[in-house]
């Protein structure tokens, strides 16, 4: 979700060609009562820790799972857990999933939207998700940045061109336990705060992807094939306009009269654009791009989001809406599901000192679509979609967001007409696909569009990471 309220070179990351060689080390561990089996990766020096299925949620017969611990530094942990696909494990693709916040945990995608197991109507103990992703491919969601979710240590990231390189050493370190995953297609998925993410997670691992093609490092070469993020937060001169005209158009609850939205247009004229023209993207100051955030939320977003006793992640409902259920959270809090899955901390679901990071780089305020560009330029499968009731990550914004992108086919892109996107004969939203790139509208979703419209979900992501355009069904 995006809450509402140690720069590094790419070559640091890699190891030089000249280095003397080192060699993995594997062995067994015994940490606090939990038994973990041990990765060291002499490429990266990251260790990898965990423990091998604990019987916590995917309980289908024969599909492996693996839940622990990516070590780099001191004291800098990094929770992931792994699912293998439940139809051809040693065939199908790789795909990550990364919550946004920043810092919220990606145990929201995998326990109420896209994992194995899901918690129904609230239920206090998991049942099996028929929709789940790992259906199709391989899943692994991660936590990050540190002392997001299971994470726990140091945390030095404070800008998402900082965290990109940590995702990245994690997965060399993944493919050095997992080498059969090495060659595989494979695909970032993200959503809300991963409008961020997404584009520059891509862009970083392909940037990698070509200093070991050149030889300048070594290293596992990742088989980029799949963009995914739904309900993204990309460019907030975009984005902060819309959050004024979804609240009059969406066609669920007019939050803002016409008079109102007319008002708001001219605070953000005079206010928050003005604040956010002095923010330019990654290369802008901090100071310059904290202020427009602050700026934007106290003159935008914070008065529209309390104007009227709506939820921000799905307009639909009132704030106190129950849905998608936190339940998970009470359940990741059992000493001994903690246990069985080899955590070391206290679960939290979005805390505050991640989001605090990046709020102090002002990194909400500074635009991706120029590194969003590039990746769909690269001709890496991308699809952009959005649930039609959120607001906080409105469809509306990320239409005109990807109508806008600087590509190479952006005019013939921004005047293709949209089409029903059907799912087994039925309506479920509108599209459309040119070239490399996808847009999708889906009808009667929030902010966390596999919850709402799981089959929909499901379909989008085997399309994207088959690296085919969107179509109908």
């Amino acid at each position: 979700m995006r809450f509402t309220t140690l720069l590094t070179s790419a070559i640091s990351f890699g190891v030089a060609l000249a280095a003397p060689a080192q060699l993995d080390k594997r062995y067994i561990q015994e940490e606090n009562g939990i038994n973990y089996h041990v990765f060291e990766h002499a490429a990266t020096g990251a260790k990898i820790r965990f423990v091998k299925n604990s019987g916590i949620c995917e309980t289908t017969p024969g599909v492996n799972q693996y839940s622990g611990y990516l070590s780099i530094g001191s004291n800098q942990n990094m929770w992931f857990w792994f699912f293998e696909a439940r139809n051809n494990p040693t065939t199908a693709p790789l795909a990550t999933w990364f919550n946004g916040g920043p810092g919220c945990s990606s145990m929201i995608g995998l326990f109420q939207e896209n994992g194995p197991c899901h918690f129904v109507n609230g239920a206090s103990t998991p049942s099996n998700n028929t929709f789940s992703w790992n259906n199709f491919a391989n899943m692994l969601y991660v936590d990050q940045p540190i002392g997001t979710g299971f994470s726990y240590g140091t945390d030095d990231v404070s800008s998402t061109v900082q965290a990109a390189p940590e995702v990245w050493r994690l997965i060399q370190a993944f493919y050095g336990q997992f080498p059969q995953y090495t060659n595989r297609d494979f695909g970032i998925f993200t959503e809300s705060y991963g409008g961020h993410y997404g584009p520059e997670f891509a862009s970083y691992f392909e940037s990698q992807n070509a200093a070991i093609k050149s030889g300048s490092i070594s290293g596992t070469n990742v088989n980029l094939v799949a963009l995914g993020i739904n309900n993204g937060w990309f460019d907030p001169k975009i984005q902060y306009q819309a959050y004024i005209d979804y609240s009059t158009s969406n066609k669920y609850n007019q939050i803002l009269s016409s008079s109102q939205a007319s008002s708001y247009h001219s605070s953000y004229n005079s206010q928050c654009g003005p604040a956010l023209s002095k923010c330019t993207g990654l290369t802008g100051s901090n100071s310059a791009c904290e202020n427009a955030e602050n700026t934007c939320y106290q003159t935008i977003e914070g008065p529209i989001s309390n104007n009227g006793n709506f939820d921000v992640y799905d307009v639909r409902a009132p704030s106190n809406d129950p849905n998608p259920p936190e339940t998970y959270a009470n359940y990741l809090a059992q000493s001994s599901v903690v246990k069985a899955i080899g955590a070391q901390s206290t679960y939290q679901e979005c805390p505050n000192g991640p989001y605090s990071k990046f709020s102090s780089t002002g990194d909400d305020s500074r635009s991706l679509s120029s590194t969003l560009a590039s990746v769909v330029n690269s001709g890496i499968r991308v699809v952009i979609w959005a649930g039609d009731a959120d607001w906080i990550c409105n469809y509306l914004g990320g239409f005109n967001v990807v109508n806008a992108l600087p590509w190479s086919q952006q005019s013939a892109f921004a005047n293709l007409q949209l089409k029903s996107y059907t799912v087994a004969g039925t309506a479920r939203g509108l599209y459309k696909s040119l070239a490399n790139l996808s847009w999708l509208q889906v009808y009667a979703a929030g902010h966390e569009v596999p919850f709402y419209q799981p089959a929909t979900a499901l379909q989008v992501f085997k399309q994207t990471m088959s690296k085919a355009p969107l179509s109908g069904t």
